[in-house]
Protein backbone atom coordinates (compact mmCIF):
# COMPACT_ATOMS: atom_id res chain seq x y z
CA UNK A 1 0.00 0.00 0.00
CA UNK A 2 0.86 3.47 -0.98
CA UNK A 3 1.13 6.48 2.07
CA UNK A 4 1.52 9.70 1.29
CA UNK A 5 5.23 10.36 0.30
CA UNK A 6 7.08 13.87 1.43
CA UNK A 7 7.44 16.29 -1.70
CA UNK A 8 10.46 16.61 -3.05
CA UNK A 9 12.07 18.11 -5.59
CA UNK A 10 11.18 17.80 -9.40
CA UNK A 11 13.97 16.72 -11.92
CA UNK A 12 13.34 20.08 -13.56
CA UNK A 13 14.47 23.51 -14.29
CA UNK A 14 10.05 24.48 -14.28
CA UNK A 15 8.88 25.40 -11.21
CA UNK A 16 4.91 24.96 -10.21
CA UNK A 17 4.76 28.56 -10.66
CA UNK A 18 6.27 28.34 -14.41
CA UNK A 19 3.90 25.38 -15.71
CA UNK A 20 0.81 27.39 -14.30
CA UNK A 21 1.77 30.76 -16.14
CA UNK A 22 2.48 28.35 -19.17
CA UNK A 23 -0.96 26.98 -18.92
CA UNK A 24 -2.38 30.48 -18.07
CA UNK A 25 -0.81 31.87 -21.47
CA UNK A 26 -1.43 29.00 -23.67
CA UNK A 27 -5.13 29.52 -22.31
CA UNK A 28 -5.38 32.69 -23.31
CA UNK A 29 -4.42 31.80 -26.80
CA UNK A 30 -7.04 28.92 -27.01
CA UNK A 31 -9.65 31.79 -25.98
CA UNK A 32 -8.54 33.43 -28.55
CA UNK A 33 -8.88 31.00 -31.59
CA UNK A 34 -5.33 30.10 -31.86
CA UNK A 35 -6.14 26.77 -31.41
CA UNK A 36 -8.86 24.41 -32.96
CA UNK A 37 -10.72 22.22 -30.11
CA UNK A 38 -12.52 19.26 -30.69
CA UNK A 39 -14.96 17.78 -27.93
CA UNK A 40 -15.87 14.28 -29.31
CA UNK A 41 -18.72 13.11 -27.43
CA UNK A 42 -17.47 9.10 -27.69
CA UNK A 43 -13.60 9.97 -26.26
CA UNK A 44 -11.56 12.54 -24.59
CA UNK A 45 -9.72 14.26 -27.12
CA UNK A 46 -6.63 15.70 -27.16
CA UNK A 47 -3.79 17.40 -28.77
CA UNK A 48 -0.21 18.02 -27.83
CA UNK A 49 0.86 21.48 -28.78
CA UNK A 50 4.35 22.12 -27.41
CA UNK A 51 6.91 19.35 -26.69
CA UNK A 52 10.82 19.62 -25.83
CA UNK A 53 12.70 18.08 -23.10
CA UNK A 54 11.77 19.95 -20.69
CA UNK A 55 7.73 20.64 -21.01
CA UNK A 56 5.11 19.22 -22.62
CA UNK A 57 1.88 20.84 -23.05
CA UNK A 58 -1.87 19.59 -24.09
CA UNK A 59 -4.97 20.64 -24.92
CA UNK A 60 -8.03 18.65 -23.64
CA UNK A 61 -11.65 18.83 -25.04
CA UNK A 62 -14.33 17.06 -22.43
CA UNK A 63 -17.49 16.25 -23.21
CA UNK A 64 -20.21 15.66 -20.79
CA UNK A 65 -19.26 12.40 -17.90
CA UNK A 66 -15.58 12.11 -19.68
CA UNK A 67 -12.76 11.77 -17.06
CA UNK A 68 -9.36 10.24 -16.33
CA UNK A 69 -8.97 7.82 -14.20
CA UNK A 70 -7.41 8.04 -10.92
CA UNK A 71 -3.44 8.15 -11.57
CA UNK A 72 -0.14 10.11 -11.08
CA UNK A 73 2.30 11.98 -13.51
CA UNK A 74 5.70 9.50 -12.53
CA UNK A 75 8.35 12.40 -11.96
CA UNK A 76 6.68 14.85 -13.51
CA UNK A 77 5.32 18.28 -11.89
CA UNK A 78 1.94 19.39 -13.91
CA UNK A 79 -0.53 22.38 -14.01
CA UNK A 80 -4.07 22.67 -15.70
CA UNK A 81 -6.12 25.57 -16.72
CA UNK A 82 -9.41 25.40 -17.56
CA UNK A 83 -10.20 27.31 -20.44
CA UNK A 84 -14.03 27.09 -20.69
CA UNK A 85 -16.63 25.03 -18.99
CA UNK A 86 -15.86 23.46 -15.62
CA UNK A 87 -13.83 20.21 -14.54
CA UNK A 88 -14.09 18.78 -11.06
CA UNK A 89 -10.43 17.33 -9.51
CA UNK A 90 -10.65 14.72 -7.19
CA UNK A 91 -7.34 14.10 -5.02
CA UNK A 92 -5.95 11.99 -2.30
CA UNK A 93 -4.72 13.63 0.08
CA UNK A 94 -2.80 11.02 2.09
CA UNK A 95 -5.95 9.79 4.32
CA UNK A 96 -9.32 10.31 1.47
CA UNK A 97 -10.36 11.91 -1.32
CA UNK A 98 -11.32 15.17 -1.55
CA UNK A 99 -13.23 17.18 -4.29
CA UNK A 100 -12.41 20.92 -5.80
CA UNK A 101 -14.60 22.65 -8.54
CA UNK A 102 -12.18 23.97 -11.53
CA UNK A 103 -14.34 26.75 -13.05
CA UNK A 104 -13.22 28.47 -16.12
CA UNK A 105 -9.87 30.35 -15.90
CA UNK A 106 -9.02 28.27 -12.61
CA UNK A 107 -5.70 27.23 -12.72
CA UNK A 108 -3.85 24.31 -10.52
CA UNK A 109 -0.53 22.93 -9.82
CA UNK A 110 0.54 19.44 -8.64
CA UNK A 111 4.22 17.98 -7.60
CA UNK A 112 5.17 14.80 -7.43
CA UNK A 113 3.15 12.09 -5.46
CA UNK A 114 0.06 14.28 -6.31
CA UNK A 115 -2.73 11.26 -7.11
CA UNK A 116 -5.95 12.34 -8.80
CA UNK A 117 -8.81 11.90 -11.43
CA UNK A 118 -10.14 15.30 -13.43
CA UNK A 119 -13.72 15.08 -15.00
CA UNK A 120 -16.76 16.87 -16.54
CA UNK A 121 -19.81 16.27 -14.65
CA UNK A 122 -21.62 18.88 -16.27
CA UNK A 123 -23.78 18.96 -19.18
CA UNK A 124 -21.66 21.35 -20.90
CA UNK A 125 -18.18 20.91 -22.34
CA UNK A 126 -14.95 22.14 -20.95
CA UNK A 127 -11.63 22.39 -22.56
CA UNK A 128 -8.05 22.53 -20.57
CA UNK A 129 -4.63 23.06 -21.21
CA UNK A 130 -1.87 21.08 -19.20
CA UNK A 131 1.90 21.24 -19.04
CA UNK A 132 4.19 18.78 -17.68
CA UNK A 133 7.41 19.12 -16.47
CA UNK A 134 9.47 16.86 -17.57
CA UNK A 135 7.35 15.83 -20.11
CA UNK A 136 5.38 12.93 -19.02
CA UNK A 137 7.27 9.10 -19.47
CA UNK A 138 5.46 7.19 -17.19
CA UNK A 139 2.18 7.02 -14.78
CA UNK A 140 0.62 4.77 -12.40
CA UNK A 141 -2.91 3.75 -12.06
CA UNK A 142 -4.63 3.79 -8.51
CA UNK A 143 -7.94 2.26 -6.25
CA UNK A 144 -8.53 3.40 -3.12
CA UNK A 145 -9.82 0.15 -1.47
CA UNK A 146 -10.65 0.32 2.55
CA UNK A 147 -9.82 4.01 3.31
CA UNK A 148 -5.65 3.27 1.29
CA UNK A 149 -5.05 4.10 -2.06
CA UNK A 150 -3.55 1.17 -4.20
CA UNK A 151 -1.73 1.26 -7.16
CA UNK A 152 -3.29 -0.51 -9.98
CA UNK A 153 -1.03 -0.68 -12.69
CA UNK A 154 1.84 1.84 -13.99
CA UNK A 155 2.90 2.43 -17.78
CA UNK A 156 5.18 4.06 -20.03
CA UNK A 157 4.50 7.02 -21.80
CA UNK A 158 6.07 7.16 -25.38
CA UNK A 159 6.94 10.56 -26.12
CA UNK A 160 4.17 13.15 -27.74
CA UNK A 161 1.42 10.02 -26.35
CA UNK A 162 -1.20 10.16 -23.86
CA UNK A 163 -1.61 12.89 -21.61
CA UNK A 164 -3.46 12.21 -17.73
Amino acid sequence: MLSHAPRRPAPTPLALADLVGLTRRVADEVRAGRHPVVVDPEQRWYRRLLGDDFVDVWLIGWATEQAAELHDHGGSLGALTVVSGGLVERRWDGTVMRSRPLRARRSVGFGLGHVHDVGNPSTAPAVSVHAYSPPLTAMSYYAVDGGRLRRTRSELVAAGEGVG
